[in-house]
């Protein structure tokens, strides 16, 4: 797969007919059943791109969907979101014998055209997500989604009127304002898991500070915080916010005022020296950070150890 150039689906007609399935009664959005996905279409891993959205609540899928090297097995009920351009894979599980359920709804672009969602719609950052940081729904929450589904299919599949599409616009944006509802109460109920990232994001901080990376790379950024964690920088930026209040480069400037505070209140190092050890090629960046984050300079800071 990784040898072969992903395979684009430009359009939501194509992606019917791959699937052999109806031509769609709108050729901007459609929601497919998935219990008619003809899944023998196929064969091998392969590597795909949409140019469209897709909104997918997934069960019993026998496929298993990458991105990079992460992969997800769609056993349970959960939602997943592809944002167009994004490349996915996907490897066929053929030993599975599950009869799959749910639905995928496509959006094209062109039928958000010159709506506010067509904007909005890229501040959910649940989009950017990787595929193992998919979204599992409670019993409760999944009857909630599929109602608002309902509602987009059964409007789309009605006369279409000058009023369809801002009703269907609306009943997307309710889909897309619970799913970021149900993912700030993934981020708090997956307390085990989520504390663990938060325990080992400590620890890469300690680590990358205590080893002196800092002189020679500065600060560490947060797509290496986040590669390190082995999540995408999106999810880490939301979980940690959600738990915390703070963004993940906010926590690397803790860690870094932390530091600071240490060597000030420790050592006799000059506020230069302190600065460059720290990953600063300017005192005066470091002394503005440290005063915005303390409301001190760093030599009041040392001097009220005195």
């Amino acid at each position: 797969m990784a040898n072969q150039p992903p395979y684009r689906i430009k359009t939501i007609s194509q992606y019917h007919r791959i699937l052999d399935l109806p031509k769609p009664e709108h050729p901007l959005i459609s929601v497919i059943d998935l219990a008619s996905f003809k899944q023998a279409t196929i064969s091998e891993p392969i590597t795909l791109i949409y140019d469209f959205y897709c909104i997918s609540l997934k069960r019993n899928i026998n496929f298993k969907q990458k991105y990079g090297q992460q992969q997800y097995d769609f056993d349970e009920g959960i939602m997943s979101f592809i944002a167009p351009g994004q490349v996915f894979g996907i490897d066929i599980d053929e030993d599975s014998t599950l009869k799959p359920t749910g639905w995928m709804l496509l959006i094209h672009p062109d039928f958000l055209w010159n709506t506010p969602l067509a904007q909005k719609i890229n501040q959910f950052e649940y989009f950017d997500y990787s595929v193992h940081e998919a979204l599992c729904l409670s019993q409760k929450e999944e009857s909630i989604i599929n109602g608002v589904i309902q509602n987009i299919e059964q409007e789309y599949h009605s006369n279409i009127d000058k009023l369809s599409q801002g009703i269907i616009i609306a009943q997307l944006e309710v889909l897309l304002n619970y799913s970021e509802r149900f993912y700030q109460r993934q981020f708090i109920t997956r307390k085990i898991s989520n504390h663990k990232i938060l325990e080992s994001l400590e620890h890469i901080l300690n680590e990358y500070f205590d080893k002196g990376d800092l002189i020679k790379n500065g600060l560490p950024g947060v797509n290496y915080i986040s590669e390190k964690l082995n999540v995408s920088p999106n999810y880490l930026r939301s979980l940690l916010k959600t738990l915390t209040g703070l963004n993940t480069q906010q926590h690397i400037h803790e860690k870094l005022i932390q530091k600071a505070k240490e060597k000030l209140s420790t050592t006799d190092l000059s506020i230069s020296e302190i600065a460059y050890a720290l990953g600063f090629e300017h005192s005066q960046s470091f002394s503005k950070l440290f005063k915005t984050k303390t409301n001190l300079s760093p030599l009041e800071f040392r001097q009220s150890f005195n």
